[in-house]
């Protein structure tokens, strides 16, 4: 890598080709082209080669194919080997593709989460994403980018950056873009350069992208990084676990089921293939496979509801919050601010216009209200384009107001400091006229305590306690009517120090609330789910949306940041249970409320979208961030990702976790009973002398269309109806409660026991040596059982016959293929002579289906056992 740093800004265009316009659109394609996206190279994914390759370190799967050649070698039953190796084939491409599917879903999730960046390309400002930057791009950074790429800074304006990741060094690094250092300045002290994935922590700047992508500095050390192997996630660690025991009771089971058969003086090829295809049939091998899909396919169904999960994990503790702590302002409310009143120091004025559009009028015009047109003006970050905000919204509201004041003037910003939460203000200075002017705009209470001199009449006063109180009055009154209110200040000086400023009034700015809001409150109250609103704005403001939402009844109070700070720890703890509502905290507080939730025991939620927020969304169990306003730290720092910075979306998505969840468990409650029921076919059968129902290869075929299909599509399930009327549940439970062992015991119970009428029914019929009919019949039952057991299985709680019974179109499917492909063994040739089948005459074949309800009936006993 040359080095930039080291060289004029000049020289450094010219080397890349560039200018402050940036690249021509022709120019960028021919660089991608040439450099490829810009993004670092991740640990390599798995090819199709490696799952097929770890399919064969799978213990059951080697087993079943040394049963498939002993079957083949020793028992001369050739047909037999071969069918079961194509099962097992079968069964590894039906993996594969679950685990390709999961992936893809992934990946694309990923691809909606990464960060952006702001390009000068053809003289205009555009965003693109950050993978799209090309070498020679002019770079726009602000508080809260991640730097995209390596930049050398041809601007800066109180420019400071977090470069911890690639330095070890915790403290922000302040940066100069018109140094031109040693070629042997060290990495750390190269100010003049930015780095890709480092943090800008305060100010702006731009820059000349010089690297990207593995040739970045952060790109050299990568290879480093991708030999971290991913941590499994709590519920597949769950799941591994409870296939472990199965695996181990399974085992045991088909031991003593083999040793039966010894005893018996059964063919030990006969029984240990018994014992064998019984073994993979009963350990769902692949259930953390198909939960990771439903996972994946769960969080793509959750796009479409404008959130973004970025973790498969994040999915199963989303479903189990219990308190939402959000922000206010365009997450309860619908942010389209709107400047609706004035207070210049003596009265109140009233503002007319509709949102963004630059049109309307102010009752009166005085040196104040100019003055405060000015500071709206010129203060501000943001801007309108046909009728839209462009940046936030509160700036885009005091550009309305500029223009309705009717300031037409524009003067050119030499410096600023930008807004942060910890100072709560902004100030900016400009050529004014051939003056230096300071502007400042922020929360009055903090604007004031900077403010020696006030505003009247066109005169300058010294402030006074009359003064004071005159103003937070005025702040009072346009609080309680649900107002922001922002205070504006000025000052002739050179240097942009905050202090003795000039106050010259007030505004009062209204964000109503969203519509559906007051309904997702009152659906997270029916779900025991609490709602904590934390926000910025005066008290009084806060407490006025909280009543206007439902957050607060009358008699409730919200609590400030300085009440808390006034608190003694076991005050403060006690005052987080208590109050809904939290104004004029700082970052450290949402910290500290989040942590004094989950030390007792609550599952939290936190919303946030400045960089200052990014701590507390490390520390709550779900971290939200906002897709619109949120920066690239509070997104790369959150789990989920709200697209419309809406609350609604937020319940939708715990809905969805909720969703997601229970149909887990139908399906592993599905699966087990089952597994379980089979085992307990061919164990109950052979302690009383019946000998084996099934065949070996009947079990895997039932097995393969019983494991794979259904199975998958109840993890599809749509939701049922009430799902919201539960209480959280408690992350710390078994994924087999109490109610689930109720289900699978009784579920087995009655699949056994019709497959073992169905299998005496049809030894009654037999005239031969063989078991072709009994098993037959066996086989019919087993599969059409299974089958309808789905349809009970779609419902934890609620009865089949309360359901849409043919609602799941997927499960509908599933069991139109199991049955045509039941219909094809039975009465296809050679497929009956492969399966060793009979084909049943239509009397025999409707007595053997009619049996397979028997499950259906089990499961819905169950519920009703579970509910007494």
């Amino acid at each position: 890598m040359s080095k930039e740093y080291a060289k004029h800004i000049d020289i450094v265009m010219n080397d890349n080709k560039t200018s402050l316009n940036g690249l021509a659109h022709n120019e960028v394609l021919l660089r991608r082209e040439q450099y490829g996206e810009n993004i670092l190279k991740e640990r390599k994914q798995r090819t199709i080669l490696d799952m097929i390759l770890a399919q064969f370190k799978d213990v059951l799967t080697l087993v079943l194919i040394g049963a498939a050649i002993i079957s083949i070698v020793v028992s001369g039953h050739l047909t037999d080997g071969i069918f079961i190796m194509i099962i097992v084939i079968l069964n590894m491409v039906l993996s594969i593709i679950q685990e390709e599917r999961a992936s893809n879903a992934l990946l694309v999730l990923k691809e909606m989460t990464g960060p952006s960046a702001k390009v000068i390309r053809n003289g205009e400002t555009i965003l693109i994403k950050a993978l799209e930057v090309v070498p020679g791009d002019l770079v726009i950074i602000e508080t809260g980018d991640y730097v995209p790429c390596d930049l050398r800074l041809v601007e800066s304006i109180n420019l400071e950056i977090q470069e911890s990741a690639l330095t070890g060094e915790s403290l922000s690094v302040s940066k100069k873009s018109d140094l031109v250092l040693d070629t042997n300045t060290p990495l750390g002290d190269r100010v003049n350069m930015a780095y890709m994935s480092t943090i800008v922590t305060y100010g702006r700047g731009v820059g000349i992208a010089i690297a990207t992508g593995m040739e970045t500095a952060i790109g050299k050390i990568a290879d480093l990084l991708n030999k971290v192997e991913p941590e499994p996630s709590p519920l597949e660690k769950r799941l591994n676990k409870l296939g472990k025991n199965l695996a181990f009771v399974a085992l045991a089971v088909c031991a003593i089921i083999f040793a039966i058969g010894l005893i018996q003086g059964q063919e030990v090829i006969d029984i240990f293939m018994t014992s064998v295809s019984l073994a993979v049939a009963a350990i769902p091998e692949g259930l953390v496979a198909v939960v990771t899909v439903v996972l994946a396919v769960g969080m793509r169904r959750m796009v479409s509801k404008n959130a973004i999960m970025k973790e498969l994990s994040a999915v199963e503790t989303l479903g189990s919050t219990t308190v939402i702590c959000t922000d206010k302002t365009g997450t309860l409310t619908l942010n389209k601010m709107v400047v609706r009143k004035v207070f210049d120091n003596s009265k109140e004025l009233s503002v007319d216009g509709n949102g963004y559009e630059l049109t309307g009028s102010i009752s009166e015009h005085n040196h104040n209200v100019t003055t405060i047109g000015l500071i709206s003006k010129h203060c501000n970050d943001s801007k309108i384009v046909d009728g839209e905000c462009i940046g936030d919204p509160t700036e885009g509201s005091l550009i309305a107001l500029a223009s309705r004041i009717g300031i037409q003037d524009s003067y050119e910003r030499v410096s600023e400091l930008p807004f942060d939460s910890e100072r709560k203000l902004m100030s900016t200075l400009h050529n004014v006229d051939g003056e230096t002017v300071m502007y400042s705009k922020g929360a009055p209470d903090e604007l004031l305590k900077k403010c020696s001199y006030y505003l009247e009449g066109g005169t300058m006063h010294e402030i006074d306690d009359s003064f004071v109180n005159r103003i937070n009055n005025a702040n009072n009154s346009f609080a309680k009517e649900a107002m922001r209110v922002l205070g504006f200040a000025f000052k002739s000086t050179k240097t942009l120090v905050e202090k003795d400023l000039v106050f010259v009034g007030l505004v009062g700015i209204i964000d109503p609330p969203r519509i559906e809001t007051i309904s997702a409150i009152e659906m997270c109250k029916e779900a025991g789910i609490r709602v904590v609103m934390i926000t910025g704005d005066h008290k009084l403001t806060a407490t006025a949306i909280g009543q206007n939402i439902g957050l607060l009844s009358k008699d409730d109070i919200a609590l400030s940041g300085s009440e808390l700070d006034d608190m003694s720890d076991e005050e403060f703890s006690d005052a987080v249970f208590k109050s809904n509502v939290f104004a004029r905290v700082s970052p450290e507080h949402k910290v500290k409320i989040v942590k004094a939730l989950k030390d007792n025991g609550e599952i939290a939620a936190m919303t946030g979208d400045g960089v200052n927020d990014a701590p507390a969304l490390k520390q709550a169990d779900i971290g939200i961030a906002m897709g619109i306003t949120g920066t690239d730290v509070s997104k790369e720092s959150s789990d989920m990702v709200l697209t419309d910075d809406n609350f609604n979306s937020i319940v939708d998505a715990v809905e969805e976790g909720r969703v997601i969840y229970s149909n887990i468990k139908k399906f592993i409650g599905f699966l087990l009973s089952c597994n379980i029921g089979e085992i307990l076919i061919i164990f109950i059968a052979m302690l009383i002398g019946w000998g084996t129902p099934l065949l070996p290869v009947q079990i895997l075929w039932i097995n393969l269309i019983t494991d794979s299909f259904p199975a998958f599509a109840l993890g599809l399930e749509e939701k049922e109806d009430g799902i919201m009327r539960q209480q959280p549940r408690n992350p710390a439970d078994p994924i087999i409660d109490k109610d689930m062992k109720i289900t699978i015991i009784v579920q087995s119970i009655f699949l056994a026991f019709a497959v073992l009428i169905s299998f005496r029914i049809g030894l009654s019929l037999e005239n031969g040596t063989d078991l072709y009919i009994a098993e037959t019949f066996a086989f019919v039952t087993l599969i059409i059982g299974e089958l309808l057991r789905g349809y009970s299985a779609r419902g934890n709680e609620m009865s089949l016959f309360k359901m849409r019974v043919f609602s799941n179109k997927f499960l509908n499917y599933a069991v139109l293929i199991g049955l045509l492909l039941l219909v094809s063994v039975v009465y296809i040739s050679p497929l009956n002579s492969i399966f060793k089948t009979f084909p049943l005459y239509w009397k025999d074949l409707i007595i053997a289906m009619s049996l397979g309800l028997v499950p259906l009936v089990g499961g819905e006993l169950a519920k009703t056992l579970k509910k007494n």
